[in-house]
């Protein structure tokens, strides 16, 4: 089963980190990274542009509305997400908790079981 990972954690500290410190808990989840690829249960991962970048269609009118910037209502920002092979929830589970440990402060991890998965081309 594969499943989703999303990393929500908050948007202004985040960016608040120094060069060093943000490449500190890179590496770190880089070690994370390659233990999973290393037992080839990792798919795409990819770490998102701020929410001042963002562009959010909201539906549920007649049209869709078009907004600039994001629409979130929490004070955590989904800052990426990865796509992990796991067998079951509990590995999954085990896995966020290891990404939980490399990345520091507060935040959390969603996990969602995924139902299509279209990888397309590879883009490195």
């Amino acid at each position: 089963m594969l499943y989703a990972i999303f990393c929500y954690n908050p948007e202004d500290v985040v960016g608040a980190w120094t060069k060093e410190e943000d490449d500190a808990v890179m590496e770190r989840l880089g070690k994370v990274q390659d233990k999973l690829r290393e037992q080839g249960r990792l798919g795409p991962v990819a770490r998102l542009l701020p929410t001042t970048a963002a562009t959010t269609l909201r539906k549920g009118r007649d049209e869709p509305i078009i907004i600039d910037g994001p629409f979130a209502e929490t004070k955590e920002q989904l800052l990426g997400f990865y796509i992990i092979e796991c067998a079951s929830l509990e590995e999954a589970i085990d896995t966020a908790k290891d990404l939980a440990v490399a990345n520091p402060g507060t935040g959390s991890y969603e996990i969602r079981p995924v139902s299509i998965f279209r990888p397309g081309v590879d883009l490195t």
